[in-house]
């Protein structure tokens, strides 16, 4: 069913900006980011990482946003709209978010609680070596994930210019100036130093393909690459906003919080034990973190600022996956935006207590020797986001052809520079990649191959 009401819209460019950098900087960027930097040997991996935002990554968000703006529909139906064969890929895109918003909702409860803590008074008992084990395997997370939805779809109800909009111009400036202020500061630990050579200088000799793939993946994850939510951002932006140079500002935020991001982990957990832990992996947040505070005198302080820091981060990349599925439901089955709120709600409190309780009372229950957050992400990450990603490559590349959306970015008089380097990545780059992570993640996954 079409949506047939006047659609809702960004105020102007700033509003798209701070929007889709809030819906890029995540915990994509403050979680995952640092951890696979260590992991894939710091500073080439940074290096990696770099030019595929500036040509891989920019071609997809440029092309997802001008579909978004051209059909003016959010992914269940942009698609469709470009071409009919292609009206598949629209529920395909769409499952996206809605299996990722539920367990990303639980990872900002587990925040929510870390923050408390810190806020209280409590930081050395964060420090514990089973704290967080014993936390995820409590109901405790139950809570904490229903209190993080909550906050969430209150300010989702309010609208895309109204909430969204205006949440995102307060919290992005503020994620800034305490990403600037915590690296600043870890910058000043003793032996920091050391951590920040690993994280900037190139080493070679640690080169190898499964950097590019694991650089490939965080692409997807931290610039919020076919999830639907840019394709949904676009169609709300006004044709007299510069799509292409609004891309580059998209991409400016989200490295430079992702850049800062690895200034504030990897020289503080130098700082703390010499890098010995800095391979941590995806705990390095919620363990070793903990552990580098509890060495500092104001613990408490550090640790309320980091996790502040890193619950706005949360906050805004939750509220627009939110976002993309309420649009979704409203474009699909004509529902008003309250009601397709508390529906949106519904089905994240239902899907994401599986996540909540997947380490505790479900823990029995696995799939495919995976627990239920664990899964999650593997079936939208590593499955479904490269297919989504793929077939719109095909889609733009060879069946509506590039220019469809040269067109669009060029709207209004705008200009449109690189339009050769968008028209190789989309036809040829892109794809070729994009397989190759597809192949690469389930091998992986299966434990047939390491990465």
């Amino acid at each position: 069913m079409e949506q047939t009401t006047k659609r809702s819209s960004f105020s102007g460019k700033l509003g798209f900006v701070l929007a889709a950098s809030g819906s890029a900087v995540g915990l994509g960027n403050i979680w995952r980011f640092p951890y696979l930097a260590a992991k894939y040997g710091g500073g080439i991996f940074l290096l990696v990482y770099l030019i595929l935002a500036v040509t891989f990554g920019f071609a997809l968000m440029v092309a997802e946003s001008a579909i978004g703006r051209k059909t003016r529909q959010s992914a269940i139906h942009a698609y469709g709209v470009l071409d009919k064969r292609f009206r598949f890929l629209g529920p395909l895109a769409s499952l996206v978010p809605i299996i990722i918003t539920p367990y990303y909702c639980v990872i900002g409860g587990w925040v929510i609680k870390y923050l408390a803590v810190y806020g209280t008074g409590g930081g050395a008992a964060l420090a514990g070596d089973n704290y967080f084990s014993e936390f995820i395997s409590s109901t405790s997370p139950m809570v904490w994930f229903i209190v993080f939805v909550a906050i969430t779809v209150i300010i989702v109800m309010t609208g895309v210019e109204k909430g969204v909009e205006k949440v995102s111009k307060v919290m992005m400036p503020l994620l800034v100036l305490l990403s600037l202020g915590i690296a600043v500061y870890c910058l000043t630990l003793p032996g920091a130093m050391e951590g920040v050579i690993y994280y900037l200088k190139p080493d070679f000799s640690k080169f190898s393909a499964t950097t590019i793939l694991a650089a490939m993946g965080q692409l997807f994850y931290s610039m919020s690459l076919a999830m639907g939510i840019m394709i949904t951002y676009g169609s709300y932006m006004k044709k007299d906003s510069h799509l292409t140079a609004s891309v580059h500002q998209i991409e400016i935020f989200d490295t430079g919080i992702a850049f800062l991001a690895g200034l504030m982990v990897i020289p503080a957990v130098f700082s703390f034990s010499g890098g010995a832990n800095v391979n941590a992996g995806p705990g390095l947040m919620f363990m070793t973190l903990p552990k580098v505070f509890g060495s500092i005198a104001v613990t408490n302080i550090i640790g309320t600022l980091f996790f502040l820091l890193v619950l706005f981060a949360a906050l805004t990349s939750a509220i627009s996956l939110t976002e993309t599925v309420v649009s979704i439901l409203c474009d699909k089955t004509g529902m008003k935006r309250m009601t397709s709120c508390i529906a949106t709600a519904v089905i994240i409190i239902a899907l994401g207590s599986l996540s909540a309780l997947g380490y505790g009372a479900l823990a029995q229950v696995q799939i495919i020797g995976m627990a239920f957050l664990d899964f999650f992400d593997f079936v939208s990450n590593s499955v479904l986001m490269p297919i989504v990603a793929f077939l719109t490559c095909i889609l733009i590349g060879y069946i509506v052809k590039p220019q469809t959306v040269i067109e669009e970015a060029e709207a209004e008089g705008a200009s449109f520079k690189g339009k050769g380097l968008f028209i190789f990545v989309i036809k040829y780059l892109a794809p070729i990649c994009i397989v190759a992570i597809l192949i690469s993640s389930v091998l992986s996954a299966f434990g047939i191959i390491s990465i």
